[in-house]
């Protein structure tokens, strides 16, 4: 049986000014419409690395962007950069300023298969139901 591959194409942002946990907190379910609205500042960021995704399919791979899904997005650590500041007594405090590098990975949606019908349901017949067992009285205390 031959199997078609399924194309995929990918966009990766790097060195990106932001923490990696703070770009990992936007999600992309429906994602252009979703990060439009998403008051994150990371969602900017995942919407360009998304549009540049889009975009490199139309131009590279000569696909159509409205048929194209998004099958992963994971935001990486990138390094930090370490810088110090002033403070009291003739001592520093270290500053780390993170970066991150965001991949965004799309694939074209594939025509899925129309699913089979579900089984008939058997009838169950009803099993008898159990008598409690006689209660014992408690004899009273003389």
């Amino acid at each position: 049986m031959a199997t078609a591959e399924r194309q995929e194409v990918k966009a990766v942002a790097r060195w990106v000014r932001m923490s990696p946990r703070k770009a990992r907190l936007v999600t992309v379910p429906e994602a252009r419409t979703v990060l439009a609205f998403t008051p994150r500042a990371a969602a900017r960021e995942l919407e360009k690395v998304l549009r540049s995704a889009v975009a490199n399919a139309e131009a590279n791979h000569n696909l159509v962007g409205d048929e194209l899904v998004v099958s992963s997005a994971y935001v990486d650590e990138g390094p930090v950069m370490k810088r110090w500041r002033a403070r009291a007594r003739g001592r520093a405090a270290r500053i780390t300023k993170p970066t991150c590098h965001i991949t965004v990975v799309l694939a074209q949606v594939e025509a899925a298969p129309e699913p089979a019908p579900p089984p008939p349901a058997e009838e169950e017949t009803p099993k008898p139901k159990r008598k409690a067992a006689p209660r014992k009285k408690k004899e009273a205390a003389a």
